[in-house]
């Protein structure tokens, strides 16, 4: 009987063949990430229309969805995978981007706004390790054609050469979207606490060249993170519509905000100048962990892992768990083998 590991990519890559198998139908791939319980899964289903009810995610998930822009014409398919656990499974973002298909895969990265004290922390871990892993790709890749690199930042860099900001950003390598989750409830915080999160995250998004835009209940909200994602997985047509108001939930795509919009860090002067910044995002994170201290690592850890606390040690549910921990360094293990073997042609 096969392990559910081995016969999870088994399936995606007899989905992946069978969506290139259709005479021009293309074939994009996303990558789902973020805040713990931050509502990646339900965002997923709702942008593939499916009213199943949303399950804890475990590990990393695929599923896929399919679109026709037209009347008998091919559909397109589109790869959905979601890494769970917040960043305590950051290794396993090495598998699903690979260098065959960097150049028709995305970022979603999902931040829970209700919980303003681990946004940047999850943000910025989230992205390191996702940016680490795609440069080596790339350096791997020019290695063997020196032009790729360059085609591949210059095909996704949604900041033209005539916009005022474009020599002080740093582009993502690849698209990449942010989320702003759970707008119901931020909504109801104070309007000083609204502004200072809804300036970072659009000097965030707008320095990684990334579209921003804030979900939640009603179902309605989500319907803008609908427009972003299809554009990514199925090439409809990319909003131009923009929202900036701290007031109203936010829908800023890539390229049409600007620095001189966004202003300067929510600080005073005498602030700014006692902190010492390298860069003008350290500077922003800086001003920003000042209004919202980040959780130590204790409290972080404890929240993770309550199950290593010894007043709840239970020995026949915690010979499981083992077991369990097992299986799932397994699964790392197969999976990475398994999917290093697919070639996923667009």
């Amino acid at each position: 009987m096969p392990r559910a590991s081995e016969a999870l990519w088994e399936l995606a890559q007899a989905e992946a063949e069978r969506g290139g198998d259709a005479e021009g139908a293309a074939e994009k791939a996303l990558l789902f990430l973020g805040s713990k319980a931050g509502g990646k899964t339900t965002i997923i289903l709702r942008c593939l229309d499916r009213e199943e009810i949303p399950k804890p995610t475990l590990a990393l998930e695929y599923t896929f969805g399919r679109r026709a822009k037209g009347h008998n014409t091919p559909k397109d398919i589109a790869h959905f995978w979601e890494l769970g656990g917040g960043t305590s499974l950051l290794e396993l973002i090495q598998i699903p981007i690979t260098s065959d298909n960097i150049r028709t895969f995305a970022i979603v990265l999902v931040l829970d706004l209700s919980k303003p004290s681990e946004l940047w922390s999850t943000m910025e871990g989230l992205l390191q390790v996702t940016r680490n892993h795609l440069n080596k790709l790339i350096t791997k890749l020019g290695k063997t054609n020196p032009k790729v690199a360059t085609e591949i930042r210059e095909m996704w860099n949604n900041i033209q050469k005539d916009h005022p900001d474009y020599e002080l950003i740093d582009p993502f390598p690849i698209p990449l979207v942010i989320i702003g989750s759970k707008y119901d409830i931020f909504h109801e915080f104070d309007s000083e606490m609204r502004k200072i999160i809804c300036k970072t995250l659009r000097f965030v998004s707008h320095y990684y060249g990334a579209s921003l835009v804030f979900t939640g209940k009603p179902d309605t909200l989500l319907l803008k993170a609908r427009i972003l994602i299809n554009h990514l997985a199925f090439g409809f047509e990319r909003s131009k519509s923009i929202s900036v108001d701290q007031n109203k939930p936010l829908f800023i795509p890539a390229g049409l905000d600007s620095l001189s919009q966004i202003g300067p860090p929510p600080a005073s002067d005498s602030d700014i100048g006692k902190l010492h910044a390298h860069t003008p995002l350290d500077l922003w994170k800086k001003v920003y962990e000042k209004a919202f201290p980040p959780m130590r690592n204790s409290d972080l850890k404890d929240s993770k892992d309550p199950a290593l606390d010894p007043q709840y040690a239970e020995y026949e549910i915690d010979a499981m768990r083992t077991q369990k921990n097992q299986e799932l360094e397994q699964y790392k293990r197969n999976a990475s083998k398994s999917w290093k073997e697919m070639e996923l042609e667009s």
